[in-house]
């Protein structure tokens, strides 16, 4: 019996953050999530965290718990056999050149390293672009919740490529660094690698004791907006929207409806209820504050300013600031106190 009381909360949608790549406005995002009750939802742009203040601010006002996430590719260390294993498949080499991992801050100590992981990610650029050694994450791995990114991270690539090794070997690697906030990522969007590796990454996850989640990537509004975002994705490569090896994704990559997940995912209630459960998971979200400046008091060797306002320490250092340098030029004429 399926339930349909269990919320369904989305933890990969791209706003227009994703620069070149997302087509939801947050304002819009937020609309979208309130008309289908969503009690909670994630933003997980692609490569940074600028749109993190604006959706907190706006989903808390609408009712709705922001969850903030961060997709970034993460490099793990090439194994030789498993570079071997990958030409014997002559499997097609997947969407991304640079499988991601996807992050979510659980409390503010996530969200620090969120920040931290974002600016070495840029520091590392090169010619493939910007990317984390997955030393680089394991440093900043607190406070962090992990999903496995899908068909078109670094595990799912490698089972895509015939590397059921590898997939192995980067399973058991993120379990020691993420140590019970792992979660396999499973999405549906009628893609082919997708489909063929899905069967693959559950019984990865079984086998590691690692739990499912279903999440469906929303890069726009509806169905309807497919065409267009299709065309922003062709502008983002340079290429023609005719051409036929450039990346493509579905009518499926629009937001989808809470109903419109559990008729996807009826087969694995599990991985729709680890939504819901990694939002109960998460405690933080980011405030604006008021800036923090320093307090200009201080007290000479006499002891002057010790019962002094700021206004009348900062008018006292800046008279025998002047005095002396007045002194240096030859000339110190007194300096009567004005209040």
């Amino acid at each position: 019996m399926k339930d349909h009381s269990t919320p369904f909360v989305h933890l990969r949608s791209h706003t227009a953050y994703s620069l070149l790549e997302g087509a939801l406005q947050v304002e819009r995002l937020v609309e979208l999530a309130r008309a289908d009750s969503k009690p909670a939802l994630a933003i997980c742009d692609t490569n940074n965290l600028f749109g993190a203040l604006e959706f907190s601010q706006k989903a808390a006002k609408a009712g709705i718990q922001p969850i903030i996430g961060l997709q970034i590719p993460v490099l793990f260390e090439t194994n030789p056999q498993h570079d071997a294993a990958r030409m014997q498949a002559g499997r097609p080499r997947a969407q991304s050149a640079r499988p991601a991992l996807v992050l979510i801050a659980m409390n503010e100590q996530g969200f620090s390293n969120l920040m931290r992981l974002a600016s070495a990610a840029y520091e590392n650029q090169g010619e493939a672009g910007v990317s984390l050694s997955l030393a680089q994450v394991e440093a900043a791995s607190s406070g962090i919740i992990c999903l496995t990114s899908g068909a078109f991270g670094p595990v799912g690539t490698s089972l895509w490529e015939g590397d059921r090794q590898g997939a192995q070997a980067q399973m058991l690697a993120l379990k020691a660094i993420f140590a019970g906030r792992l979660y396999v990522e499973l999405q549906r969007h009628g893609l082919e690698q997708e489909v063929a590796t899905e069967a693959a990454m559950v019984e990865l996850a079984y086998a590691n004791a690692l739990p499912l989640v279903a999440t469906n990537e929303n890069f726009f509004p509806a169905s309807d907006d497919y065409e267009a975002h299709d065309a922003l994705l062709a502008i983002a490569e340079s290429r023609l929207v005719s051409d036929g090896d450039r990346r493509r994704l579905t009518p499926d990559h629009a937001f989808a409806t809470q109903a419109q997940m559990r008729l996807r995912f009826g087969d694995l209630p599990e991985a729709l209820l680890s939504t819901a459960q990694i939002a109960r998971r998460v405690s933080f979200r980011p405030m604006t504050s008021p800036p923090l400046l320093p307090h200009f008091t201080a007290h000479d060797n006499d002891g002057h300013g010790a019962d002094e306002s700021e206004a009348q320490a900062l008018a006292r250092m800046a008279r025998t600031g002047l005095a002396a340098r007045l002194a240096v030029c030859g000339t110190a004429p007194g300096l009567e106190e004005t209040h």
